[in-house]
C-alpha cells in the first residue's frame, strides 16, 4: 500500500480555507504520487483555536466528513482524515475519521486522552470508546490521536486484534519532539506493527509544533521522516508481509502471560 502523508501548516480558525488547501494538495499529490491512502493531521480544519470552537466546529461531522467522502470518491483513494473539532451530543469532541475509496466512513474515533498542557479539557469532551480496528483495501489499521500515543494500554488491544498499521494524527509540540519520535518507535517495536503519523508544523498561540511526521516499520526502523518546520509530503510504500515476518521471528504475542498482568 502506498501512502502520502501531508505534513501541513494550518490556518487558525479558517475551516473553509484549510479544506480548500487539502483539496488542492490531494489533487496535486494524486497526479504526482498515485497514493492508495493519504493521511492528514489532527484538528486540521481549525487548529487549536479552542475558545472559538463553539463557532468553528463541525456539527455531527458536517461539512468536513462529506468533503472527505467527495475527495475519496473523486480520486479513488482512502483518506485517513486526521481529526476535526466536532460538535455533537452536547459537547465538542476531537473526532478522527477514515473514509475508503468508495466514500464510505469506515472508522470514527473521539480522542480519549485530552491534553492538560494545551487546556483541551477546558473546551473539549473526551471520548468514552476505545479505537477499533478497521480495514482499508483488506489491511487492518488502528488510529489514535496525538496525546493517546503516551498510553500503550490503548494501543496493545489493536495489535491483539490484528492491526498491521497504527496511524497517529497529531499537533504535537516541538518542546516534546524527542518524546514524539521515541514513543512511535516504541509503539512499533512493542506491537510489531507499522506506525504512520501526520503531525503539523508552524505555531499558534505561543506553541511551536514539531513536524517530524514519520513512518516506522515493525522492527523499529524509521522509513521516512519529515522536517521540523517545512510543509512537505512523505510518500512511501509499506510491505505488510514484514509484519507477519517480524511477529514470527520474535513471537511476543505467543509469549504473553496475561493471567499475571495487573
Amino acid at each position: 500500500m502506498k501512502f502520502s502523508i501531508y505534513q501541513m501548516d494550518i490556518i487558525p480558525g479558517s475551516p473553509e480555507q484549510n479544506r480548500q488547501r487539502v483539496a488542492d494538495w490531494i489533487e496535486q499529490d494524486v497526479k504526482n504520487n498515485q497514493p492508495d491512502t493519504v493521511v492528514l493531521p489532527e484538528m486540521w480544519t481549525t487548529a487549536y483555536t479552542l475558545p472559538e470552537l463553539d463557532v468553528l466546529a463541525d456539527v455531527d461531522g458536517h461539512p468536513t466528513i462529506p468533503f472527505l467522502q467527495e475527495q475519496a470518491k473523486k480520486h479513488h483513494i482512502n483518506i485517513i482524515g486526521g481529526s476535526i473539532a466536532n460538535k455533537k451530543d452536547g459537547g465538542i469532541y476531537n473526532t478522527a475519521v477514515v473514509v475508503n475509496r468508495k466514500g464510505e466512513v469506515v472508522s470514527k474515533y473521539d480522542k480519549a486522552h485530552l491534553v492538560p498542557m494545551l487546556n483541551e479539557h477546558k473546551f473539549l469532551t473526551g471520548g468514552q470508546v476505545a479505537p477499533e480496528v478497521f480495514e482499508l483495501d483488506g489491511l487492518k489499521f488502528g488510529l489514535i490521536i496525538c496525546y493517546d500515543l503516551r498510553f500503550p494500554e490503548l494501543i496493545r488491544p489493536l495489535a491483539l486484534e490484528g492491526a498491521q498499521v497504527l496511524s497517529v494524527v497529531a499537533e504535537w509540540p516541538s518542546a516534546r519532539v524527542n518524546h514524539w519520535r521515541t514513543l512511535q518507535i516504541a509503539r512499533a517495536i512493542e506491537n510489531q506493527m507499522y506506525v504512520v503519523s501526520s503531525n503539523r508544523i508552524g505555531s499558534y498561540d505561543g506553541t511551536e509544533f514539531a513536524g517530524h511526521s514519520i513512518a516506522v516499520d515493525p522492527w523499529g526502523d524509521v522509513l521516512a521522516e519529515g522536517s521540523l518546520d517545512q510543509e512537505e509530503v512523505l510518500s512511501l510504500s509499506l510491505d505488510l508481509e514484514k509484519v507477519d515476518q517480524v511477529r514470527k521471528d520474535v513471537p511476543i504475542f505467543d509469549s504473553r502471560v496475561p493471567d499475571i498482568y495487573k
